[in-house]
């Protein structure tokens, strides 16, 4: 009996908190670059009662994420997709980042929304660094936002003469992922389904170690430590959000981005995380 199939890019503990929110009764394909990682994660899952196969996927190829949403098709109708793949600055160089952050993005919602069943629904990994940085123009976001695929990473403010660090690459393609969610919710709209983002703030996963370890781990700490919240989140806490975004509680909700960082985003622009000018 073919059953309603999941979509989960990224097998990390932010992909893991929301596919067991969502993924009762459902087929659950989980797909990452390390096929170890996938079939770790795919135990876990299995040995608490779903029903999760992985496969290798690598967000930064078109082809394989094709490979992946087709393996999917082979059990069931694709109803759900959750985007939760990508790499931190710390992680990658700027190449990197905006191959796998930024464009790997864009073609995975492009083509899952293709598939999507009749009432399907998606989310998408985003990250508060997306609004922290300077506002761009609206022919910018505008460009960001509807550039066909193939050619994003050719657009003049993703060269490498105007990205400054591999934290501004990351700040691109986080800006990126909530225009793309914007473009394709009317897309996914014309076939009655829905896909919208969630922007995190510090969330405890192995990603975030990797952070609090780098260049750039004293301004995290502070940045939890001054956010109204007083502390990092947890990836329930961003699983939350997705129930809702991805149940009929939240059936008028597309193409919107979530914020839940603990207030650092506000803190930032308007609290004691604001940068001294």
């Amino acid at each position: 009996m073919k059953k309603e199939v999941i979509l989960w890019a990224g097998a990390g503990q932010i992909g893991m908190a929301i596919a067991r929110r969502i993924g009762t009764g459902k087929k659950i394909v989980v797909g990452d670059k390390k096929l170890e990682n996938a079939a770790s994660t795919a135990e876990t899952m299995n040995n608490a009662g779903f029903d999760v196969v992985p496969v290798q996927m690598d967000l930064s190829d078109r082809l394989s994420i094709l490979n992946f949403i087709e393996t999917g098709q082979k059990y069931g109708e694709i109803a759900m997709l959750i985007n939760a793949a990508g790499v931190s600055p710390s992680q990658a160089p700027i190449e990197t980042i905006l191959k796998v952050d930024l464009y790997g993005t864009a073609v995975l919602l492009e083509e899952v929304g293709k598939v999507i069943k009749e009432g399907g629904v998606g989310v998408t990994i985003s990250s508060q660094s997306g609004h922290r940085m300077p506002q761009l123009s609206s022919e910018e976001d505008e460009l960001l936002a509807c550039t066909e695929t193939e050619d994003l990473l050719s657009l003049e403010i993703l060269q490498p003469k105007n990205i400054k660090d591999t934290l501004h690459a990351y700040q691109m393609a986080k800006r990126c992922n909530e225009k793309r969610v914007m473009y394709e919710a009317v897309r996914w709209g014309e076939k009655g389904a829905r896909i919208n983002s969630i922007s995190p703030g510090i969330i405890v996963t192995p990603l975030a170690i990797d952070e609090f370890n780098g260049p750039r781990g004293d301004f995290y700490k502070t940045m939890f430590a001054k956010c109204p919240a007083g502390r990092s989140g947890t990836a329930d806490e961003v699983a939350n959000v997705a129930e809702l975004l991805m149940s009929e509680k939240g059936s008028f909700i597309t193409g919107t981005d979530f914020l839940c960082d603990g207030g650092a985003t506000a803190s930032y622009f308007y609290g004691p995380l604001k940068p001294e000018k």
